[in-house]
């Protein structure tokens, strides 16, 4: 691989969100009076933005409820977003290695945008980043490749020196899209099978092995 920059997907990737955005979840549908869901259920529920997780944890017949619980949960999370969230083991070390390679790093996540930056802000600050992406109007959210291909200009680098660490099919599609190499990360939210099925090719176990793609 000629790689020489590296975007990376934020939750389930380089943060484990998902207690935070399940003790929100159902905070939310406890109020509104609906069955709640173990933790293990918002693996499947994360990953095309706060809209689609409150749509997939709302019961079939409760999808009338949708504008009120979005609400809701958007209130709720900014409450819980750090709360129990923390970087994975390793990716601090992988952090440092990269930069000391010089490697520019950046982030294009489907978390809202509001909570992407105040995220990457609390636990990354030390590091520096070439650019950071949620969900917003100006672009759409993964696996439109139209956010990395944004900041494959802004870098300077072409599409195809670039990895796509990520968890989720979102973001192997969105990298192929832009003409990137997805590479999964297997600590994540969803099995290796359904990153396989969505064109993935190229699996990391642990954060070091980035490394060795460089």
């Amino acid at each position: 691989m000629s790689a020489r920059a590296v975007i990376f997907d934020l939750d389930g990737t380089l943060l484990d969100t998902l207690e935070d955005l399940a003790d929100a979840g159902n905070n939310v549908l406890a109020a509104l009076g609906y069955p709640t869901h173990p933790m293990e259920s918002y693996k499947q529920f994360v990953g095309d933005g706060v809209a689609m997780l409150v749509r997939r944890a709302l019961p079939e017949d409760a999808q009338h409820d949708f504008d009120r619980a979005l609400e809701r949960m958007r209130e709720e999370y900014a409450t819980h977003w750090k709360v129990k969230t923390r970087p994975y083991p390793g990716i601090a070390e992988m952090l440092d290695a990269l930069v000391a390679k010089g490697v520019p790093l950046s982030v294009l996540s489907n978390k809202p945008d509001k909570f992407c930056q105040l995220t990457m802000e609390h636990f990354f600050s030390r590091w520096p980043w070439a650019a950071v992406m949620g969900e917003s109007e100006k672009y759409p959210r993964k696996p439109d490749p139209t956010g990395a291909k944004a900041i494959a200009e802004k870098l300077g680098i072409p599409p195809g020196d670039f990895l796509f660490l990520g968890d989720s099919p979102m973001d192997v599609k969105c990298a192929l899209g832009a003409g990137m190499t997805p590479v999964g990360a297997t600590w994540g939210f969803r099995e290796r099978a359904t990153l396989e099925a969505a064109g993935g090719k190229v699996f990391i176990d642990r954060p070091q092995e980035l490394l060795r793609l460089i």
